[in-house]
């Protein structure tokens, strides 16, 4: 696990009202979101990308919320293009974000945020065409991450009840690297992320 995650955004969600505490969070993403999360989007694209795509298939609140902050742990731990260290050596970002934003987004929110990765190793298990949609960061990544589940890991993953959504945010997440893709802005999220908070 990387050394340094930045306490800034924690300080600010501990204190102030929801409308504080969004405010801080969407100026969080927009200032840290503008490196490159690979060689097409921006970490800010993906996310805003991956909860446009949620939105579109009918995700309620939750599943928005829970798309828009799945990679907040590389926002957190300045995992980007331009500083790759990433690319080499898995840092659990999925862990570092979920329990980063546990104290102030219900469980519903941080869990499938916790499981997007191990999601993409059990579809890449599930299914064995999926491997192949995968983007070449994606399959590197993969590989990092410990490849394709044991009996044992898949029965575990399946036993988390959010694992479906998990599962659907992990598609979505796929699909959320669109050069120059028109989505709406962050503030179309406030009410979803509203909703989420504890």
């Amino acid at each position: 696990m990387k050394e340094h995650v930045d306490p800034t955004l924690a300080n600010e969600l501990a204190e102030g009202s929801p409308e504080k505490k969004i405010n801080a969070l969407f100026t969080y993403m927009e200032a840290r979101g503008q490196s490159h999360y690979d060689e097409v989007v921006t970490q800010l694209e993906h996310a805003l990308q991956c909860a446009n795509l949620a939105q579109l298939a009918n995700g309620d609140a939750i599943q928005i919320t829970a798309a828009l902050l799945h990679d907040i742990g590389h926002f957190l731990m300045d995992e980007h293009a331009e500083n790759a260290d990433f690319h080499t050596q898995d840092f659990l970002h999925e862990e570092v974000g979920a329990a980063y934003i546990a104290p102030f987004f219900i469980e519903a929110v941080t869990e499938p945020v916790k499981l997007h990765v191990p999601a993409k190793r059990y579809i890449c298990t599930t299914d064995s065409t999926y491997y192949n949609t995968l983007s070449e960061a994606s399959k590197h990544s993969f590989q990092l991450q410990g490849g394709l589940m044991s009996d044992r890991e898949r029965t575990e993953f399946e036993s988390n009840s959010y694992y479906q959504n998990a599962v659907h945010l992990r598609k979505w997440d796929d699909l959320a690297k669109v050069k120059n893709l028109k989505t709406p802005e962050l503030e179309t999220y406030r009410d979803a992320v509203a909703h989420c908070l504890k």
